[in-house]
């Protein structure tokens, strides 16, 4: 019975250390995927968009406050590493209707804010960037608020990257009056 009784405890200490290890790794897999996918959200239209910032981007009329063109890949990618671990800090949470609409405000504003630079740069209709940058602004300031209802530090970690779409619509509203 001692021997059976030390088996047995042995066996749950080993399942508790799987267990254990299983969830490390999940959250380890949850970590980098959080910050994979708003990273790759940026490489991928950073990729098909390239061209035409040396082709057609550099030919516009550019409001006078315009920052030079360096400063937007470290500022973005910096953003998205923000927006990766705050993504991080809500999906770990427990499964509930205010994390999953978190998540999916989340998601919303990441397809908005793809789709922008291939309406802006691929695509080159400055109006309906404006339109859109706009419809991505009220969603990134949903998902901030949302955030906020179930970890609040991930809300706040995002107001620069509210703050910088602001300057961006700025910016592309007068690329629109300029062009």
């Amino acid at each position: 019975l001692i021997i059976s009784s030390a088996k047995f405890l042995s066996a749950i200490s080993v399942d508790k250390s799987l267990n254990l290890k299983s969830y490390e790794m999940k959250t380890v897999l949850k970590l980098i995927l959080s910050l994979a996918l708003p990273l790759a959200v940026g490489a991928i239209a950073g990729a098909f968009t390239s061209s035409a910032i040396q082709d057609w981007y550099v030919t516009l009329n550019k409001p006078s406050f315009n920052p030079p063109n360096w400063i937007f890949a470290p500022v973005w990618t910096t953003l998205y590493i923000v927006l990766g671990a705050s993504l991080f800090s809500i999906w770990t949470l427990p499964p509930d209707s205010a994390r999953k609409q978190a998540l999916i405000a989340f998601g919303v504003q990441m397809a908005l804010n793809f789709g922008w630079s291939f309406l802006f740069f691929y695509f080159k209709t400055i109006g309906i960037a404006l339109a859109e940058i706009i419809v991505l602004w009220v969603s990134i300031i949903v998902m901030i608020n949302l955030f906020r209802k179930v970890r609040p530090i991930a809300a706040y970690s995002n107001i620069p990257y509210l703050l910088w779409v602001s300057f961006a619509t700025i910016l592309n509203a007068a690329y629109y009056i300029l062009n």
